[in-house]
């Protein structure tokens, strides 16, 4: 499956400036998944920029070391660890007219790093998968890979995902919302619409962050007693919680991804129980390296309609470039859709990449994919 190439007026190689960290609880798995697209750009065809933002929110040039960006001793990389100045900094113009980065430091001339053609921002969680730098980069008139302002901050909504999902005919599972107001003026209603939820629909409950990934403070609930610890632990990452019911079936994933006459679906994958974890957690996910089955072991039939329903995801949400759907196939064989990822990880052992190379896109044409529909794709409302 190849690309064609768009390149960019000035006839150089295009510039890439991946940017990644950020202050989200993701911010690790940002820098890991960063390493990994970036060993995977082919340098003969690009030139690449990294850029990481600390977890304070500081944007840095860094180095360009792949091998430094990798999970070692169970332990995540940060992006301080990589910077190559304590005090200088990376700064985009928000004139839409340059797409010059320029680096400061205090008391020094700044200093003109060259133009950007195009961001491929690999942050996950608020402050990066939400929409937020996506809006910046619309305002600097600079190209990025993935979702817009739109479809980045209603995927990092669970809640508001969940709304537009089933408005468009998908099927969602039983859930409620405790928004910070409403926990802070009636914590007993808050309370009880839980306990009712578990009472329509069973324990175990799932008590999630609304506004968080890679699994990071979600609890499994399996009753009254665990309620509270679990509610403190998710409001942690976010306010706003969101608790679900359980659902009985099979994890169902499938990757999509924006090929120039449009979306496409991958072969679905599964993700097995795991034997030593309550669930497919963050420990499961990256540290332990749980493997999911690729391709999922789906009929003709049900592989069709996940791959089907995958694609209706991201057209509801006007989604762009890529996405992974997370699906439930419960023991009735209905389908039900439990999240969407606006940009899934991109580690080696991660599922998005695993499902495309068994469909017959590799990785380093996957990340070619990705940045040349993004350099077709024009800035602002479209």
């Amino acid at each position: 499956m190849s690309s064609q190439h768009t390149s960019p007026s000035h006839g150089k190689k295009p510039r890439v400036a991946v940017v990644f960290g950020g202050r989200s609880s993701e911010h690790g798995i940002s820098v890991v998944t960063a390493g990994a697209v970036m060993a995977a750009i082919d340098r003969s065809a690009y030139e690449v920029l990294p850029i990481g933002i600390t977890a304070d929110g500081r944007w840095a040039l860094t180095a360009d070391d792949p091998e430094r960006m990798a999970i070692a001793d169970r332990r995540v990389p940060a992006v301080e660890e990589l910077v190559e100045s304590d005090t200088g900094g990376v700064v985009l113009p928000l004139d839409p007219g340059s797409r010059e980065v320029v680096y400061t430091e205090p008391g020094q001339m700044p200093k003109a790093l060259g133009e950007v053609d195009v961001v491929f921002p690999v942050l996950h969680g608020p402050y990066g998968e939400d929409g937020t730098i996506q809006g910046l980069l619309d305002l600097a008139g600079v190209p990025y890979v993935g979702c817009g302002v739109l479809a980045s901050a209603v995927g990092m909504d669970k809640e508001y995902m969940k709304r537009l999902l089933s408005s468009y005919g998908l099927t969602v599972g039983p859930y409620t919302v405790i928004r910070a107001r409403e926990w802070e003026q009636d914590p007993a209603g808050a309370r009880k619409r839980i306990v009712d939820l578990a009472g329509e629909h069973g324990w175990p409950l799932f008590v999630k962050p609304a506004r968080a990934g890679s699994s990071m403070g979600i609890t499994k609930v399996d009753g009254l007693a665990g309620l509270e610890d679990a509610l403190a632990e998710a409001r942690r990452h976010d306010p706003k919680v969101i608790v679900e019911a359980a659902l009985s079936g099979r994890e169902i994933e499938c990757g999509v991804l924006e090929f120039e006459d449009g979306p496409r679906a991958s072969v679905p994958a599964e993700i097995p129980p795991v034997s030593a974890h309550d669930f497919y957690d963050f420990e499961a996910k990256y540290i332990d390296s749980a493997a999911g089955l690729v391709p999922a072991p789906l009929s003709e039939e049900e592989t069709a309609r996940v791959r089907e329903l995958a694609v209706d995801a991201f057209e509801a949400l006007s989604c762009e470039g890529l996405v992974r759907a997370d699906f439930f196939l419960t023991d009735d064989g209905e389908f039900v859709i439990n999240e969407v990822n606006t940009m899934p990880g991109f580690t080696p052992i991660s599922m998005y990449p695993r499902m495309w190379q068994e469909s017959g896109v590799s990785y380093t044409e996957l990340v070619d994919r990705l940045i040349q529909a993004a350099l077709r794709r024009p800035t602002g409302l479209r």
